[in-house]
């Protein structure tokens, strides 16, 4: 059975996701191969695309933010039918591929892929089974222009209702989670042991503050504000590809233990090693922390998705939020205040975590009657 993957670059997320299913599906014999749609048609579109994501939600996020608002209370106004048309424009430029490709599924991870595939299915174009996976715990707006797939796949089920509002069937929904790297679901590391090989404390409360793949957030000023909260705990700083950031955070004098990293590729070793984690809601690393058992402290959320995402979260009880009312300090005073906050946390992860989502999706896809 051969799986196309589609997605497109637009922070690391979405490729992310597409990695850890190829990985299971390969794993299962699926011979899988890998599409950023934006960079086949255009690789100047393509560079648009992800420049623009960061520029407007990292520099200048209230444009970006007014636009998804926008979006959400779309009726059918001029802007997003020239977007379904431009959308038609684009799917005619991936027909070619997809014909030859000739996969039996297609799989996407994002919305604009998922539209131009829910266009070539409308038109009879593609007959092949179509998988729509949505990155958030939210339903992204644009995700309405996919209803033309066989099924589409959302983080939780309490995020149903949201699909059945754009217009989605009960029977279109698979409620399996996010895709995660397996290494999440498969744990089995000793808290003690690497808290140890990183050089920490092992008996001492343990923070993770992580910016991000594309480092987000004013590292220095958090890690400056962590060493002032009076409680007795230790932090694991990851930079992402903020090399400054690092630099700044490794010159900064600290009273407290600061483990500083850029670009890890051992994420779940790190969240194991810890009793919560600072960080930005992202569909990705909300998962993988919830399918760790980590409670969340929100920092930093992207206008639109990520707003979104954290009041999931807050909703359903694994996560407290940072904002200008509520500042990190007092957040991190409140939670050492009342211990039993955060055990409450972890029970109510315990009713939304998808550990084994990409098994679970892989396994239904493995179960399809292909043609």
């Amino acid at each position: 059975m051969k799986a196309l993957i589609i997605s497109v670059t637009c922070g690391q997320g979405h490729n992310s996701t597409a990695r850890a299913l190829m990985k299971t599906l390969s794993e299962r014999g699926f011979e899988c191969e890998f599409l950023d749609c934006f960079e086949h048609i255009n690789r100047i579109l393509a560079n648009i695309i992800d420049d623009g994501y960061q520029l407007f939600t990292k520099t200048v996020p209230k444009p970006y933010a007014a636009f998804y608002k926008r979006a959400e209370k779309r009726k059918k106004p001029e802007l997003f039918s020239k977007m379904k048309a431009t959308n038609t424009i684009l799917a005619s430029k991936l027909r070619n591929y997809i014909e030859e490709s000739n996969p039996d599924v297609i799989i996407t991870t994002h919305c604009f892929a998922s539209a131009m595939v829910s266009i070539l299915k409308e038109n009879n174009v593609i007959h092949s089974k179509n998988i729509a996976i949505v990155t958030d715990f939210t339903v992204h707006p644009f995700w309405e222009d996919s209803v033309n797939f066989d099924y589409i796949v959302v983080a939780n089920e309490l995020l149903n209702n949201q699909l059945l509002k754009k217009g989605f069937k009960k029977e279109q929904i698979l409620t399996t989670g996010i895709p995660i790297d397996t290494k999440f679901s498969d744990n089995q590391h000793n808290k003690i042991k690497v808290r140890e090989d990183l050089g920490l404390d092992p008996d001492k409360l343990t923070l993770l503050l992580m910016s991000g793949s594309m480092g987000y957030g004013n590292i220095k000023k958090t890690v400056s504000i962590l060493d002032k909260v009076n409680a007795d705990f230790q932090t694991i700083v990851v930079c992402g590809n903020n090399e400054e950031a690092k630099h700044k955070v490794e010159k900064m004098r600290k009273s407290k233990k600061f483990v500083t990293f850029g670009y890890v590729n051992n994420v779940d070793e790190l969240m194991e090693a810890s009793d919560c984690i600072i960080t930005k809601p992202g569909g990705l690393t909300t998962s993988e922390a919830l399918a760790m058992d980590l409670p969340l402290i929100v920092v930093n959320p992207i206008p639109g998705q990520e707003e979104r995402n954290r009041d999931f979260l807050l909703n359903n009880g694994a996560a407290v939020s940072v904002d200008e009312t509520c500042p990190l300090d007092d957040v991190l005073y409140q939670l050492f205040k009342n211990p039993g906050r955060i055990v409450n946390m972890k029970e109510c992860i315990s009713y939304i975590k998808k550990p084994t989502s990409t098994y679970d999706l892989a396994e239904f896809i493995s179960n399809l009657q292909f043609e």
